[in-house]
């Protein structure tokens, strides 16, 4: 699977009297949170600059979607995970969801926001995909892939931003596939030894390369970088087509929103920093990077926007067309000021580096030096 969220199960909750309504819906997005602060930084890091009120709402549907990942991957059968999280979802829509943190709180979300189910409906297909053990023979495939397990989570994010315009909305999935294509040019060698190969079949003919053959015994080769630079490559492009969306947003979203598309790429440049070699190792953001990264996600808040703004990916259409005709008008871009933002950089720079020493105690000095800046 290639979410881009490590694994990690939800902290559970001792038993008690019910809390009041407004306590237990704090209580569910504290777990949300507490999940993917220990298991997903990069979501955490970006989350961090969103307004208070986009950042509870946003960690409620990262939550349920790695929650969900992990379902398929790690219990029972995929199968039956898949049938599960497709009952899981219905009863969120429905208002009755199960005793979950995660499903309470995101039933919240779709109803507040009014969240086209299709979105979430695509993610699980997506999940669906893996658990068949799907494979990709083109760059057009696994785009459809892409769009399924990160391009729902660009336009779920929209929605909650309140962008429901067919530029903005193509843009957001835009950058859940560009990330999607980056974390996959990172995990090369991790998915292999799993059995996976996401790489599109077609490019690693064309490079000399059997699939099959190499994926029994993966190595790198400077065959498999030329394919894996293709596929930054064709990430790269769906980053530039971002500034528009950006530029779409309120005021007080985008750094938040710019973090995470900063962070993303730079896993991409990393491997390529690396020798685009991501079978022996898997390629990290330095802490003092990511700092750096934050930083320019908050300097970088007036993006043009494109002249004539290409149409969507054929892959994130029906995701577009789920969202823009329930309310063609986008809402009007917030002037709302960046304030307080600056201070919660300084306060990510000192988490970064507290998590840095942390890893060094646990594992031991990493034998890769930091990313240059």
């Amino acid at each position: 699977m290639q979410m881009p969220f490590p694994t990690r199960s939800l902290p559970s909750r001792p038993e008690a009297s019910p809390p009041a309504p407004d306590a237990a819906a704090a209580a569910d997005i504290a777990a949300c949170r507490g999940l993917l602060r220990h298991g997903s930084r990069s979501f955490f890091a970006a989350s961090l600059l969103l307004p208070r009120s986009l950042r509870d709402p946003a960690s409620a549907l990262y939550a349920f979607c790695r929650l969900a990942d992990d379902a398929v991957d790690l219990e029972g059968g995929p199968a039956d995970a898949v049938a599960d999280l497709r009952d899981r979802l219905a009863r969120a829509y429905a208002g009755t969801p199960r005793a979950l943190p995660a499903d309470r709180a995101l039933a919240a979300v779709v109803a507040r926001f009014d969240v086209p189910r299709a979105l979430p409906e695509g993610l699980i297909e997506g999940f669906e995909w893996d658990a068949r053990g799907r494979s990709y023979e083109t760059l057009d495939e696994l785009q459809d892939y892409a769009a399924r397990v990160a391009g729902t989570v660009g336009g779920m994010m929209a929605v909650l931003m309140g962008v429901r315009s067919t530029e903005g909305v193509a843009r957001a999935c835009d950058l859940g596939v560009a990330m999607q294509l980056s974390n996959i040019a990172r995990d090369v060698g991790e998915d292999a030894r799993m059995g996976r190969l996401y790489l599109p079949r077609q490019w690693l003919r064309e490079a000399g390369i059997d699939p099959d053959a190499w994926l029994a015994e993966p190595r790198f080769t400077p065959a498999l970088g030329a394919v894996v630079r293709r596929l930054l490559d064709a990430a790269e492009a769906l980053y530039c087509r971002v500034d528009a969306g950006v530029a779409q947003l309120p005021m007080s979203c985008r750094p938040g929103i710019n973090a995470a598309r900063f962070l993303y790429r730079d896993i991409g440049l990393e491997v390529a920093r690396r020798g685009l070699d991501s079978v022996a190792a898997r390629a990290t953001v330095a802490p003092s990077r990511k700092a750096w990264l934050l930083l320019q996600a908050v300097l970088r808040l007036w993006p043009s926007r494109a002249a004539s703004p290409p149409p969507p990916l054929d892959a994130t259409r029906f995701l577009v067309e789920a969202v823009v005709p329930r309310d063609v008008a986008a809402a009007p871009a917030s002037r709302a000021a960046t304030g307080g933002v600056e201070a919660r950089v300084v306060w990510l720079i000192d988490l970064f580096e507290r998590l840095e020493r942390r890893e060094q105690l646990q594992y031991g000095q990493s034998s890769c030096g930091p990313a240059p800046h």
